[in-house]
């Protein structure tokens, strides 16, 4: 498990948490679809020419059908990553550590092309304002730049995940895909 730290900007505490389903505490599992952190409940999903990477059983074959028919159809994907436990949201304790763990952590978000599509803060709108704080910069139009009007967009949204580009909020995250969109 790895734990975001706002004053370092980066994760800290790296260490392997093992214990029994019988032993999750209710913050381990996601309420709107029942996956958990636990790597048992996670899909390896192998489509070349991207790495592998893993996403909970409730929703990698969704995620494996939409990217295969994307990826044989020439959409210009290039990384996709799924599953990692880690706590970069919620509130901050008095270390700076992030308390809530993420999607990725249940394994029901992805982060497709995260090199061409950042994650900004101090950014209700796109614009000169927004400051990128992971990933690459976001230039619309560039193949393989997700925007609203772009297919792989439409596809997920489609499937019932919502795209991190439409945040409410302060953030922007548009390399992002999950069922709430956080």
């Amino acid at each position: 498990m790895q734990i975001w730290n706002v004053n370092q900007k980066s994760s800290s505490d790296t260490r392997k948490v093992k214990h029994s389903y019988a032993e999750l505490a209710a913050n381990e599992q996601d309420s709107a679809t029942g996956c958990t952190v636990c790597s048992e409940d996670q899909e390896r999903i192998s489509i070349p020419p991207l790495q592998p990477f893993s996403l909970c059983f409730q929703l990698a074959p969704r995620v494996r059908s939409i990217l295969g028919d994307m990826i044989i159809n020439g959409a210009p994907i290039h990384t996709v990553v799924g599953y990692h436990v880690i706590k970069s949201r919620g509130p901050v304790d008095g270390n700076g550590n992030r308390t809530e763990f993420s999607n990725h952590s249940f394994g029901t978000a992805i982060d497709i092309n995260s090199e061409l599509n950042g994650l900004y803060d101090n950014c209700i709108e796109f614009g000169s304002q927004c400051r990128l704080i992971r990933g690459g910069e976001w230039k619309p139009g560039v193949p393989g730049t997700l925007d609203k009007s772009n297919s792989i967009v439409t596809l997920f949204k489609q499937a019932g995940f919502k795209w991190g580009g439409e945040i409410a909020g302060k953030q922007k995250d548009f390399m992002h895909f999950s069922i709430t969109g956080y």
